[in-house]
């Protein structure tokens, strides 16, 4: 009997050291994980491109479009570098002005057409040209201190311009832009050269974009700011 309760003791023991393996082993594993992730993470966004170009535009403000809009949502730029909105067109981004005036920016980059294109009047270029040229007009009134950098309307998928033809006046309308911006000595960047390097940017609508495509478009227009 005596014997039996050492060999049975023995073997409590064993059991007992080897579940206490295992639960070193678990808590060993659960510590490492969190210490590599936080690692990663620290790696990953402390110096990227992203968070430089962030602090480089730190004093800009981009007017737009939904477009313009996926700098904030994609957390590219804070939200208080961004006033955009979906379907926002030059007459609308008038609407902005007092917001636009608080924020008190160094730069303003403006992004709109891609919704002026589709306005519902007989001739939506001449339309938004006249509201771009009233929205220029009344920034260079309220925010004096501010550059002015116009962007091209960015082009859409082959695929979007079958679905809805209006797409295709886009070149033409960024002639006029720029025409636009050179009458009223603002500064004009066309972004269409990204796309054409990248089209596999495009989102699934074929008009907007991935998150990818934004730390594209800064780094075109670092010098406007640098």
């Amino acid at each position: 009997m005596k014997k039996m309760l050492e060999i049975m003791l023995t073997g409590i023991f064993a059991l007992s050291l080897a579940a206490c393996g295992e639960l070193n082993t678990d808590r060993v594993v659960s510590t490492d994980q969190p210490s590599t992730a936080g690692s990663t993470k620290e790696t990953t966004s402390a110096g990227t491109p992203k968070t430089k170009l962030a602090s480089l535009f730190r004093n800009s403000v981009f007017l737009g479009d939904s477009i313009t809009e996926g700098l904030s949502y994609h957390e590219v730029l804070a939200e208080e570098n961004v006033l955009a909105g979906a379907g926002k067109t030059a007459e609308f981004a008038m609407g902005d002005m007092e917001d636009l005036i608080q924020r008190n920016p160094k730069q303003i980059f403006i992004q709109l057409g891609s919704d002026d294109i589709l306005w519902p009047t007989e001739h939506p270029l001449d339309y938004a040209i006249n509201h771009y040229i009233s929205l220029i007009e009344a920034i260079k009134q309220k925010v004096p201190q501010a550059e002015i950098t116009v962007l091209s309307v960015t082009p859409v998928s082959e695929e979007t311009l079958v679905d809805e033809p209006r797409y295709r006046n886009i070149p033409d309308f960024n002639e006029r832009l720029k025409e636009m911006a050179a009458k009223e000595q603002v500064a004009f960047v066309d972004l269409s050269v990204i796309i054409a390097n990248h089209p596999d940017l495009y989102d699934t609508d074929g008009i907007h974009f991935k998150p990818e495509f934004y730390p594209l478009m800064l780094e075109a227009l670092k010098d406007q700011v640098e």
